[in-house]
C-alpha cells in the first residue's frame, strides 16, 4: 500500500475479496470491492484520489487474483472518493501486450465519471493521471438496484413495435436553443424531460425517444487539435457511465429522472449505443483503458499465415479498431452494461451503431452468432427494443434483413426509394411500392413483420429533411476536411436555388417536396422514425455529416415562421392519422401466416381509370402515380392511397365497388397546406395535382 505523505493517516483495510462482480461493488457502507478483467498483467493497482482537487490519496496493490481476474476489498473509503487503475507487465505491442505501470486506465466497469474526458496531449505525454478523468465511488451510483433513486412507481411503456414512432434526438442540441427551457438545464439530460418538451413530443404522437451516445466518450485527438469535437459522440471510453458534458450536478441519478419522466408520460428511452470500437483508435492511439488492460483480448486484429498480427488492427468500423465481441470478456462486458441500462437505468431499447460488427465471428457476420443468441434467451434483454444499423465498412459487411426476427433494422432502402421517386427519378415506381408496404422483398412474410423494418427518410448521419430540399450538394467546408467528407449520393434537389431563398415560389416548392417526403414516410408499413427538428425546418446549411458541429448548426431552432408552422401542424395531423388506423401501424395481409390473429386486410392496386393494375404495368418507367386500396375484410372498412410522382396533374376515376359509393377525402398533399380535410362530400373522380398525396377513407 502506497499513501500519499499528505493523507499519511488515511486508515485502510484490505482483504483479497472477490473476482465476482466485475467493477466497483458496495460491500458495506465505505467497503468496496474491486474486480477487473486483466489475465496478462503481472501486478494490478488501484489509485484513489480526493474528489475536488484529483490529488492522490493512495495506490493500493490488488492482492487477490482468480483466473483472468484480480480482486481486492478495501474499506474505509469515503463516499465520493475517485479512483483509476495501473497494470503492469509486459510491453510487447508485436504480443498485443501494451502495460504501462506508469499509465493511469479508466475501469471499463465503472458507472459514473467526475468529468468529461477530453484529450489533452502534453499531460497524456507526461502520463500524467490528469490526462484522463476518474471513476467516482458513489454509494449511490452502486446501491443493489439503485435503491438509492425514487422511481416513483413509474414503469416501462412497453409500445408495441408496430406502433413506434421513434423521435432520434440529441441531449443537448435538442435544448439548447429552446426558450421555454431554463439555462441552467438546457443541454443536459434534465432538458430532456423537460414540461416544455414533454408537450411537444405528445403534441407530435412520438411514442420512443432515441438518444445519440449518452456513454462517456472523447473526441478524437485530431479533431481537439482543429478546435473540433466528437459532437455526436460515436468515439466511447466506458460503456456504463453517462457522459457527464450532460449532467448539471450528478449525471446518473439525473439521467434516471429524465426516464422516469418520460416514463411517466408514455414515452419509452432508447439508446444508441457504440459497441463495435472504442476512442483508442488504430496502433497509434492512446492506451485509455480497454487497451491498457487486455487489449488482445479485447480488439480484434488481422493474420497472417495463421499468425495474428497484434499491431494489425481490424478496422471494420472506419475507426481504427473493432471490438472482438466473440470473445467470452468483450461479450459479457457488453451484456453486463446492456442489462445495466435496462435494469437499473431502465431505458427501453438500444440502437446498436454498425451492428454487423456485433454479429462478426471469425471475422465474418453470422447471423446466429452467440451475441444473438444470448440476448434471445436472456429473461431481460429479450424484452427490450433491439434496434440494427446492419452494417458497418468491413469486408462483406452490408447485411439488411439478416438479423432475427425479433430485431428491427434500419431500412436505408426506404430512405432512398422515396427519395428518389420524389425527386423525379424514372424506374422506381415498383420498388416505391414495396418499400411502402414494408418492403417484404427484404423482410419476408411468413418469417418476419413489417416493424422489422425501421423506415426513415432522414437520419443524423446525413441531411436534414429541409436540407434534403434545399441543396443538391453536401457543404460541409467548416468540418475541415475540404468537403471530401460526408456521402456524395443525397438523393436531394434544390428547386432551382442552392440553399436559403426568399422565392416564393421556390419556397413552395420545397414544402410540397417536404410534405409529400413526409406523408410517404408517416403511410408507410414499419416502425417509423423521425430524426429531431425536421418538423421544426431545421437546416445544417448542407451540411451532411456534422458530428463535428457542436453549435447552431446542429442545435434546433425553435422559432418557426408561419410557413414552419403549418407544416409541423402538418406532421402532427399526419401522426393522429397513422394513430387512427390499425392498418397503418399494422398491415396484416390473408396471406401472410407469421401472425394470423386480429384485423386481416386485403391490397388492391389501381390505374389512374379506376381499373385493377396488371404484372406488366409495373415495368413502365415512365409510370409515376401509385394508387393502392387496403380493405380491412372484418369491417369492410378501407382506405384509398394515391401518390402522384409525375410532373402532370392526373385525372382519377376512384375505385368503387357500390353503385352508390364514393371516398372521403382524408387530406391531399397539394392543398391547404396539407392538412386533414374536415368534409363530408364523396368523390368518384378527381384531379391529383402533379407531385402531391391524397388519402381517402
Amino acid at each position: 500500500m502506497s499513501v500519499s505523505p499528505d493523507n499519511a493517516d488515511l486508515i485502510m483495510a484490505i482483504r483479497h475479496g472477490s473476482s465476482y462482480p466485475l467493477g466497483p461493488s458496495l460491500v458495506a457502507e465505505d467497503c468496496w470491492n474491486f474486480a477487473v478483467f486483466a489475465p496478462d498483467a503481472t501486478a494490478l493497482v488501484l489509485c484513489l484520489y480526493l474528489p475536488d482537487t484529483e490529488e492522490l490519496l493512495a495506490e493500493l496493490e490488488f492482492s487477490g487474483r482468480t483466473g483472468s481476474i484480480w480482486h481486492v476489498q478495501v474499506s474505509g473509503i469515503v463516499d465520493g472518493t475517485l479512483y483509476a487503475l495501473k497494470a503492469d507487465g509486459a510491453s510487447n505491442n508485436n504480443a498485443g501486450l501494451r502495460f504501462d505501470k506508469g499509465r493511469v486506465l479508466i475501469d471499463p466497469y465503472t458507472r459514473r465519471l467526475n468529468r468529461p474526458q477530453v484529450w489533452q496531449a502534453d499531460q497524456y505525454q507526461q502520463k500524467s493521471h490528469l490526462a484522463l478523468a476518474k471513476g467516482v465511488l458513489d454509494r449511490a451510483a452502486y446501491s443493489r438496484q439503485a435503491a438509492g433513486f425514487d422511481w416513483q412507481d413509474s414503469s416501462k411503456p412497453n409500445i408495441a413495435r408496430e406502433k413506434t414512432v421513434i423521435y432520434e434526438a440529441h441531449v443537448k442540441g435538442l435544448t439548447m436553443q429552446h426558450p421555454q427551457v431554463p439555462d441552467a438545464i438546457r443541454g443536459t439530460y434534465l432538458g430532456v424531460c423537460h414540461s416544455s418538451i414533454i408537450h411537444h413530443l405528445k403534441q407530435l404522437g412520438i411514442t420512443s425517444v432515441q438518444l445519440l451516445p449518452v456513454a462517456a466518450f472523447m473526441a478524437e485527438p485530431r479533431l481537439t487539435g482543429l478546435g473540433l469535437t466528437n459532437y455526436w459522440g460515436y468515439n466511447p471510453v466506458n460503456f456504463f457511465a453517462p457522459d457527464p458534458r450532460y449532467q448539471r450536478d450528478d449525471a446518473v441519478a439525473e439521467f434516471k429522472e429524465m426516464v422516469r419522466t418520460l416514463h411517466q408520460h408514455g414515452i419509452e428511452v432508447i439508446l444508441d449505443v457504440v459497441f463495435n470500437h472504442s476512442a483508442e483508435a488504430g496502433d497509434d492511439g492512446p492506451v485509455l483503458s480497454f487497451r491498457g488492460l487486455a487489449d488482445r483480448h479485447y480488439y480484434l486484429f488481422h493474420s497472417h499465415a495463421d499468425m495474428v498480427d497484434y499491431q494489425n488492427y481490424c478496422n471494420f468500423t472506419g475507426c481504427g479498431n473493432t471490438f472482438n465481441i466473440a470473445n467470452p470478456a468483450t461479450q459479457q462486458l457488453v451484456m453486463d452494461a446492456l442489462r445495466y441500462w435496462l435494469t437499473e437505468m431502465q431505458v427501453d431499447g438500444f440502437r446498436f451503431d454498425l451492428a454487423v460488427s456485433l454479429g462478426r465471428e471469425h471475422k465474418r457476420f453470422n447471423p446466429y452468432a452467440s451475441f444473438f443468441q444470448i440476448i434471445a434467451q436472456d429473461p431481460v434483454l429479450s424484452q427490450a427494443k433491439m434496434i440494427a444499423e446492419p452494417w458497418d465498412v468491413g469486408p462483406f459487411g452490408y447485411h439488411l434483413g439478416q438479423f432475427p426476427a425479433n430485431w428491427s433494422e434500419l431500412n436505408d432502402k426506404c430512405r432512398d426509394t422515396f427519395r428518389a421517386f420524389w425527386r423525379g427519378d424514372k424506374g422506381v415506381l415498383a420498388d416505391f411500392a414495396t418499400r411502402l408496404l414494408g418492403s417484404r422483398d427484404i423482410f419476408q412474410k411468413h418469417h418476419k413483420p413489417a416493424s422489422c423494418s425501421v423506415n426513415y427518410l432522414t437520419y443524423h448521419d446525413g441531411f436534414t429533411l429541409e436540407d434534403v430540399v434545399s441543396y443538391s450538394d453536401k457543404h460541409n467546408w467548416q468540418n475541415g476536411e475540404q468537403n471530401r467528407d460526408g456521402h456524395s449520393h443525397n438523393l436531394s434537389a434544390n428547386h432551382g436555388v442552392e440553399g436559403p431563398t426568399n422565392d416564393p415560389q421556390i419556397v413552395a416548392s420545397r414544402f410540397q417536396h417536404k410534405r409529400n417526403l413526409a406523408a410517404t414516410l408517416l403511410l408507410s408499413q414499419g416502425m417509423i422514425h423521425w430524426l429531431g427538428g425536421d418538423e421544426l425546418s431545421h437546416s445544417q446549411g448542407g451540411n451532411n455529416n456534422a458530428y463535428c458541429q457542436d453549435n447552431p448548426i446542429s442545435w434546433l431552432n425553435w422559432q418557426l415562421d408561419g410557413q414552419q408552422q403549418k407544416f409541423q401542424a402538418f406532421i402532427c395531423q399526419l401522426l393522429q392519422l397513422r394513430q387512427q388506423f390499425s392498418c397503418l401501424q399494422q398491415l396484416s395481409l390473408l396471406d401472410d401466416h407469421y401472425q394470423l390473429h386480429g384485423d386481416k386486410h386485403q391490397v388492391c392496386w389501381f390505374l389512374a381509370d379506376g381499373t385493377e393494375k396488371q404484372q406488366h404495368d409495373w415495368h413502365d418507367p415512365q409510370r409515376a402515380i401509385c394508387i393502392f386500396r387496403i380493405s380491412n375484410r372484418q369491417s369492410g372498412k378501407a382506405l384509398l392511397f394515391v401518390f402522384n410522382g409525375a410532373e402532370q396533374s392526373v385525372e382519377l376515376t376512384l375505385p368503387t365497388e357500390k353503385k352508390n359509393g364514393g371516398w372521403q377525402r382524408l387530406f391531399d398533399t397539394a392543398h391547404n397546406d396539407g392538412l386533414t380535410d374536415n368534409i363530408s362530400s364523396l368523390y368518384r373522380d378527381y384531379l391529383q395535382s402533379a407531385h402531391s398525396i391524397s388519402v381517402w377513407q
